[in-house]
């Protein structure tokens, strides 16, 4: 019986999604990042002012409750839950 396992290519984790460390970026990214998230998840939700949710969010990203992910083949960073 064959291994086809060792034939299959492996992910390049050049490509992978990474956490980036909050303290590498500037307030003004941070605040970019959690607004895009606030106005991705709350503003589809019918709430009247998404980025009233800005506080909550950014407590969440210093908690760690959210981190920030960076996709290197989208070039994109977003928040999302860690892994």
């Amino acid at each position: 019986m064959t291994d086809d396992t060792s034939h299959s290519p492996q992910p390049d984790p050049r490509q992978e999604r990474f956490v980036v460390d909050t303290s590498l970026l500037t307030e003004d990214q941070l605040q970019g990042l959690v607004e895009e998230y606030c106005t991705r998840y709350h503003g589809l939700n019918d709430v009247e002012d998404p980025l009233s949710e800005r506080a909550r969010v950014l407590a969440a990203v210093r908690k760690g409750e959210l981190v920030v992910w960076f996709d290197p083949v989208e070039n994109s960073a977003g928040l999302g839950r860690p892994a």
